[in-house]
C-alpha cells in the first residue's frame, strides 16, 4: 500500500506541473524544463525513475515491466513531440491541430486509475 500512495503523490507532482487546456501548452511547459537540460526534464518525472525502481525490486514482474513500458514509452512520445514542434518546427497540420483542441480537465489524471492498479497487481 505504501508503494501505491508514494506512486499517486509522484503523479499527482507530474500532473500539476504539466497541466495546461491544450497538449501544445503541456509540451510547452515540458518544453522549459528540456531547454534548461535533458535531465531537469527526467528529474521533472519521478514516476519514470519508481517504474525502474520498483521493476528491479519486484524481479521484473510483468504488471511492473508494463508500468515501466507505459513511463518509457510516454516519455520517449513526449521528447519526440518536442523536438517536432519546438526544435525542427516540422509538425504536420493534423497534428498542429490536434494538440491545439483543447482537452478535458480531468484528461491528466487518467494515469491515476490505471497505475495504481499495475502496482497492486505487481504486489499480489
Amino acid at each position: 500500500m505504501l508503494y501505491i500512495i508514494i506512486y499517486i503523490l509522484f503523479e499527482v507532482y507530474e500532473v500539476e506541473w504539466q497541466k495546461a487546456p491544450t497538449m501544445e501548452g503541456m509540451l510547452e511547459k515540458m518544453y522549459t524544463y528540456y531547454k534548461k537540460s535533458i535531465f531537469v526534464f527526467l528529474l521533472m518525472h519521478p514516476t519514470f525513475y519508481f517504474a525502474i525502481t520498483f521493476m528491479l525490486f519486484t524481479n521484473y514482474n510483468i504488471y511492473a515491466l508494463i508500468l515501466f513500458a507505459i513511463k518509457a514509452s510516454d516519455i520517449a512520445t513526449k521528447l519526440i513531440l518536442m523536438k517536432q514542434l519546438f526544435i525542427d518546427k516540422q509538425i504536420s497540420a493534423d497534428l498542429s491541430m490536434m494538440l491545439r483542441t483543447p482537452i478535458h480537465w480531468l484528461l491528466p489524471y487518467i494515469g491515476l486509475s490505471v497505475y495504481p492498479f499495475l502496482i497492486y497487481m505487481a504486489l499480489s
